[in-house]
């Protein structure tokens, strides 16, 4: 495949992601606290989570190792920062939670199976085939500012994660209102984190694959940030009036 060729696949898969922002902004994706009959079969959360996310990391292996012509210390470095945030979503995050009878539609699995098809291969074929970094990009100031971000974004999306699992007793399906870490400031710091973990990730990697994942990823979060948000404002009267839903002070 031609770079020309590629480029212009990712600029149509960006105006997909335009597409789906719009639709999420009118309609709540299904799973979670939004599940809702009327959207075909279920299958268990946990078993849901794996099936979503552990893809992702097969097809970017794939793409990035097949042919590689373009393998570096840097795309691996990259590379080991992509799979570090897939394995704990695939593997680890799913066997923590707390929850117990939780269902989500398959469509729903089976829609971000299609996006991480998508994402991983359009990342590891880049790296695998036209990465072209030059060895003093190690101290290059995007990259530099990338990975503190990444690492900043990273430990709020997991800090987040645990305050919310640890929500919960085993077994209980009750909703409270989180409190700690930037919870005080935002109703949804896990979403915020990722944003923040992929806008680094993008800022160092300096690539339009790594820019569009950005793109897709607020496309898709923004919307369900916005959804929890309302949810916790309609469901507890004495919800935090000062939170915002996914960006402290703005939104």
């Amino acid at each position: 495949m031609t770079y020309e060729l590629y480029h212009q696949l990712i600029f149509g898969w960006m105006a997909v992601a335009l597409v789906a922002f719009l639709y999420l902004l009118r309609q709540n994706a299904p799973y979670g606290r939004h599940t809702r009959p009327g959207w075909g079969p279920t299958l268990d959360n946990r078993l849901g989570w794996f099936l979503m996310e552990f893809p992702v990391i097969v097809v970017f292996l794939v793409s990035y190792l097949w042919n590689n012509t373009a393998v570096s210390g840097l795309t691996v470095f990259f590379g080991l920062c992509f799979l570090l945030h897939y394995v704990n979503r695939s593997i680890f995050f799913p066997l923590r939670l707390r929850t117990s009878g939780k269902r989500m539609p398959w469509v729903i699995v089976l829609s971000a199976i299609g996006f991480n098809l998508v994402n991983g291969w359009s990342l590891g074929y880049y790296f695998g085939r036209f990465a072209n970094y030059s060895d003093t990009w190690w101290m290059d100031i995007r990259f530099l500012a990338g990975l503190a971000i990444f690492i900043l974004g990273l430990g709020i999306n997991w800090h987040s994660d645990n305050i919310l699992i640890n929500l919960r007793k085993p077994g209980s399906t009750d909703y409270v209102i989180p409190t700690g870490g930037l919870f005080g400031r935002i109703s949804c710091p896990n979403l915020f984190g990722e944003m923040l973990e992929w806008t680094g990730f993008a800022l160092m990697t300096w690539c339009l694959p790594a820019f569009a994942f950005v793109f897709w990823t607020a496309a898709n979060l923004i919307p369900r940030a916005l959804a929890h948000h309302r949810w916790y404002v309609s469901k507890f009267e004495t919800y935090p009036k000062s939170r915002k839903a996914v960006i402290p002070f703005l939104l």
